[in-house]
This record gives C-alpha cells, structure tokens and sequence, in this order.
C-alpha cells in the first residue's frame, strides 16, 4: 500500500495581510485614541489564532508561543477594563507588549497551514459560541 503524503498548503501573503491588517489597523486605532470593541476583537482573534495554531503546530521560532501569551494576557486586562468602564484602550505600558505579540503573530504566520488556521478558528469560535458551527 502506498502511503499517502500530506501536503501542506502555505499561508500565503494574501492571508498573512489580512491578518497583519486585522492586527496593525487596530493597534494604530488604539494610538489614535479610537479604539473600540470591534477593534479589540479583530486584535485579539488573530493573536489567538496565531498563538493555538502554534500550540497544535511546533515552531521553530524560540519564545513565539510565550511572547504570543504575553500579549495575550495584557488583551485579557483590556477586556476586563473595557467591560467594566465601556473605555477601549491599549495603555502606554501595554503598548511595547501587544506590538511585540503583533510582530511575533505576523512572523509566526508564515510557519503554518492555511487549513491548520481555518480549522484553528472554527474551534476557537465555537468555544466561545457554546456549540459547533
């Protein structure tokens, strides 16, 4: 019987924009002073993303998932003062963290499999849900 190789099918620069994007845009909304639910949720899915993608998929980049917690431990502190207050901001001591989970998102990206985030972000949708899709 032959075996059955898995092909990989790469993130490309299409993908990797739209994520960069998702992240970018609303890191730059949060230094302008417009930072918003909406924005947070984009920021915080595609870090989560990233960072459960890596978690299924061994990266060769040292510190990746460990930065990516970072970052995502400081969003966790956002949520909860946004939820609280209704005020949306990413504060001046959160700002260098959040960028370098961004940074580490976008070079991370790369590494994995377009089914691999597809399948990442259902499941992390449904967590949240409550139920599949």
């Amino acid at each position: 019987m032959k075996k059955i190789s898995t092909r990989r099918v790469p993130v490309t620069h299409g993908l990797k924009d739209i994520y960069a994007m998702d992240m970018h845009l609303a890191y730059q909304a949060a230094c302008a002073g417009q930072f918003n639910v909406v924005a947070f949720g984009r920021l915080a899915a595609a870090l989560s993303v990233v960072r459960s993608a890596l978690e299924q998929h061994q990266t060769r980049l040292p510190l990746a998932v460990e930065t990516l917690e970072t970052a995502i431990t400081a969003m966790l502190a956002i949520r909860q003062r946004g939820d609280e207050t209704d005020t949306w901001e990413i504060t001046e001591s959160e700002r260098p963290v959040i960028l370098e989970g961004i940074d580490m998102a976008e070079k991370c990206i790369g590494t994995l499999d377009v089914a691999l985030l597809a399948q990442t972000a259902t499941r992390l949708l449904e967590d949240v849900v409550g139920q599949p899709n």
